[in-house]
C-alpha cells in the first residue's frame, strides 16, 4: 500500500466519491454534500488530495482546501468499507496534516455529522478539539487541530 497525491478528477478518486455519496445518502438521506466544495479548491498551491492505494484498489482518501489564510479544511474523508478499522483514516488524516503544514497552514479543521460516531471518536482520539458547528450543515460537529 502507498499514499499518493492525486487530483480530484483522477481515476483513484472515483470510487471514493461514489461510495461517499452512497454513504451520505444512507446515513443522512442527502449525498449532495460530496459536492459542497468545488474540486478546483483541492489543487495546489492552496490544497491537495491524497489517497492510499493497494494495487488498483483505492483504500482511503481525503483532501484539504484553504478555509482562510491560516486554516486548511479537510473534506471527502473516506475509507473503503473492506479496509475499515485498520488505521487508514488515521494515516490519511496525519498525511493531510503534514501537507497542510507544508502549504503553510497553522490549523486544520473539519466537520462531521451526528450519524458518523466512528469519525467523531477518531478526531477526538487524535487530539482534535471540538469547536462546535461552524459550517453549513445544521447538525454537524466541527473539529480543529493546531499544526504549529
Amino acid at each position: 500500500m502507498k499514499c499518493v497525491s492525486v487530483r480530484l478528477g483522477d481515476p483513484e478518486v472515483a470510487p471514493l466519491l461514489l461510495d461517499l455519496h452512497r454513504e451520505y445518502e444512507t446515513r443522512y438521506g442527502d449525498g449532495d454534500s460530496v459536492h459542497d466544495v468545488n474540486g478546483t479548491e483541492f489543487e495546489p498551491p492552496n490544497g491537495g488530495f491524497l489517497v492510499i492505494v493497494d494495487g488498483d484498489t483505492t483504500v482511503a482518501g481525503g483532501g484539504l482546501h484553504r478555509y482562510n489564510a491560516t486554516t486548511a479544511e479537510v473534506k471527502r474523508m473516506w475509507t473503503n468499507p473492506n479496509y475499515r478499522r485498520q488505521g487508514h483514516a488515521r494515516t490519511i488524516l496525519r498525511e493531510l496534516e503534514s501537507l497542510a503544514r507544508a502549504l503553510g497552514y497553522e490549523r486544520m479543521r473539519l466537520e462531521t455529522g451526528y450519524a458518523q460516531p466512528e469519525a467523531l471518536a477518531l478526531y477526538a482520539s487524535l487530539g482534535y478539539n471540538n469547536i462546535g458547528n461552524y459550517g453549513i450543515y445544521e447538525h454537524a460537529s466541527g473539529f480543529e487541530i493546531d499544526l504549529t
